[in-house]
């Protein structure tokens, strides 16, 4: 089912994102964390693509076990990346084979060692091509488009960012999902801008628990999210102080609260980037009482 069709019907709620695991043997792991997340029954989850489509085969086998063996509702990123026409059509083909109905198109991260990002083909240069082309091809696909609160770390400005979202929208995309970000003050200012640019379509929020100081670190060096000064200078403490553990309890009361208030404030939903692991959503969504429920 598409997942734009299952939003109005589960409001508040949660999803969850997941990334294909490098090694094979790591997969019984991997579903058995999918198996302990089912009790936050999300409405949907994500599995990501990689660069150049280097997980492909394992992003296709990951949503086709999620649907059938899990009977959860998965959504395959795909990126143009490494595009081609060819190889698009038979990825969105054997999704449908699977009956897997949802999209995440994006334009993809630049290769490792490269620092922008360089079309391979002439017809995949921005996501808005491959949500235009899965439009042409496969109408019947729900597809989900990528926002950036923060900015997108290569746009200058950000009504050019917000531009380009617009017309991503425009050419197809059913609904929006969010970078992490860390202040919902950015959520709420980009829901309002959309808004007063007369974009209507459901902008769902993207939130990552933050497990240690070394993950802070590395957004901060490849995601292009802020974090609020008194929220790292905490984490930095904390990790002083205690250690990951202490850390991982300031980060994790942060993302505790940055949930509980875009739910109560009326976002439609919150997605977690779970990085495959369960403690942190089972945390969060435990926390969350009756004026924020979650069905």
């Amino acid at each position: 089912m598409r997942i734009k069709d299952l939003i109005p019907q589960k409001k508040p709620f949660i999803s969850l994102e997941f990334f294909p695991p490098k090694k094979e043997e790591s997969l019984p792991g991997f579903f058995e964390t999918v198996e302990k997340l089912r009790a936050v029954n999300p409405l949907f989850v994500s599995v990501t693509y990689g660069a150049g489509g280097s997980t492909q085969d394992k992003t296709l086998e990951i949503v086709r076990r999620l649907k059938q063996d899990h009977e959860l509702e998965p959504m395959a990123h795909l990126t143009c990346v490494g595009a081609s026409p060819e190889r698009i059509q038979r990825f969105l083909n054997q999704l449908e084979e699977a009956e897997v109905s949802n999209v995440l198109a994006l334009r993809g991260d630049p290769p490792q060692g490269q620092e922008r990002f360089v079309p391979d083909s002439e017809h995949f240069c921005h996501a808005s091509d491959l949500v235009r082309f899965i439009r042409e091809r496969h109408p019947e696909m729900g597809v989900a488009v990528a926002g950036y609160p923060d900015g997108h770390p290569e746009c200058t400005t950000f009504r050019e960012d917000y531009g380009y979202l617009k017309n991503k929208l425009a050419m197809g995309g059913d609904f929006v999902m969010t970078q992490m970000f860390f202040d919902n003050r950015l959520y709420w200012n980009f829901v309002d801008i959309m808004r007063s640019m007369g974009v209507t379509k459901p902008i769902i929020p993207g939130v990552l628990p933050i497990m240690s100081l070394q993950s802070v670190k590395r957004i901060l060096q490849f995601c292009g999210a802020s974090i609020p000064g008194k929220f790292l200078l905490d984490l930095e403490a904390a990790d002083a102080r205690g250690g990951q553990k202490a850390a991982y309890e300031v980060g994790m009361a942060w993302a505790r609260k940055q949930v509980r208030e875009l739910l109560e404030k009326g976002a439609p939903g919150v997605h977690l980037y779970t990085l495959n692991r369960a403690e942190a959503v089972l945390d969060i969504v435990g926390s969350l009482g009756s004026s924020a429920e979650v069905d």
